[in-house]
């Protein structure tokens, strides 16, 4: 909004010539976003606490530190969406249909989370909408977003996948491609949301996603650099840049309520929100396989609770402790700090090795 508004008074005031530049507008992005998302946090945390006496139903896991949290408010997910949602509209080129599409979905998918936490708050219960029920409506809406961003860029490049160290397109089709969509936007959305256990555990690889991300978006919007780089190119890609920083400023503002002991915890509003607004990203600039290595981490917590269940049900044992991967090492009695520490770290050289593809090509 702000680059169409001001760049009609470029030829009064030439310093608006700023606004036409994609670092200028992610630097103000992330910067609105966090004063937005400090601004109105105190204002949310004292409102959900006051509709949730009891905080967020939590799952009975034997473990004492969880007990100190009892009596916390959820839906912290919605001051990162009105922080989010309002610094991408001031200072991304709405013009561009991949703003549309990701904000899309990040409204979509946080209006499913908002609905889960209602019904987890409503019911004092942790189970929510059912699994199928949801995941269906996370499938359509996918759908739905695939179907545009084909139209959008075409066949060509939305029928490929692009594989590190290798620099052209595989053609997959339009079928397939649109498969690995929805089970990447998907997957994304709830990889996150098992990952979302632990004060801060979650929004910080997120933010690290996000700034991998929107630098690898901005490489694949510009011709010159994606062309040096043998990356695939996307035209139009690059402000999706502006949209990863207002996700980064949001995520910080709220990491700074967030951080233990929380004040407030995200909810499925937030952690499917920020899942599946990373994987769209991802997916519009072909860059799903390098998701699965700089969002490792919550492949990692996606895939411990799979063996988990697979596990059981298999031959009644069970691999972990206690799954998602998190708890596991709760379990064994790491602290809440070390784990969340560790796996931060692990996110950053996860987040180093996705970006040391881009030139291994």
């Amino acid at each position: 909004m702000l680059k169409w508004l001001l760049l009609t008074f470029v030829d009064q005031v030439s310093a608006f010539n700023v606004f036409r530049y994609i670092t200028f507008r992610t630097g103000g992005a992330a910067f609105t976003s966090l004063v937005i998302t400090l601004w109105i946090g105190p204002t949310i945390i004292a409102f959900l606490r006051r509709l949730q006496t009891n905080g967020q139903p939590m799952r009975d896991l034997d473990i004492s530190a969880h007990l100190l949290k009892r009596g916390t408010p959820t839906m912290g997910g919605l001051m990162i969406l009105i922080g989010f949602l309002a610094s991408a509209i001031l200072w991304a080129d709405l013009s561009n249909w991949f703003v549309w599409l990701t904000l899309f979905v990040a409204v979509s998918f946080g209006m499913i989370g908002f609905a889960d936490d209602f019904l987890k708050l409503t019911q004092a219960d942790t189970k929510g909408f059912k699994g199928r029920y949801r995941l269906a409506i996370e499938a359509a809406i996918a759908v739905v977003i695939l179907y545009a961003y084909m139209q959008i860029i075409g066949t060509d490049i939305a029928g490929g996948l692009a594989v590190p160290f290798y620099k052209n397109l595989i053609p997959i089709g339009v079928i397939l491609s649109l498969i690995l969509g929805v089970f990447v936007i998907v997957g994304s959305a709830n990889a996150v949301n098992l990952t979302d256990g632990l004060d801060g555990l979650a929004v910080t690889p997120v933010i690290i996603a996000a700034g991998t991300f929107g630098v690898i978006s901005y490489l694949t919007g510009h011709a010159v650099f994606s062309d040096y780089l043998g990356i695939i190119s996307v035209p139009g890609s690059g402000e999706l840049a502006v949209i990863c920083g207002a996700l980064i400023g949001s995520g910080l503002g709220f990491l700074w309520f967030n951080a233990p002991p929380a004040a407030i915890f995200m909810g499925d509003t937030g952690s499917l929100s920020l899942g599946g607004t990373i994987g769209v990203i991802a997916v519009i600039i072909k860059h799903e396989i390098v998701l699965a290595i700089v969002g490792g981490l919550f492949v990692l917590e996606a895939v411990s609770v799979i063996i988990q269940i697979i596990s059981f049900r298999l031959t009644g044992k069970r691999v972990f402790r206690m799954a998602p991967l998190h708890h596991h090492f709760e379990k064994k009695g790491w602290s809440e700090p070390t784990i969340v520490i560790r796996f931060w770290i692990i996110a950053v050289i996860l987040a180093l090795a996705g970006m040391a593809t881009l030139k291994l090509r």
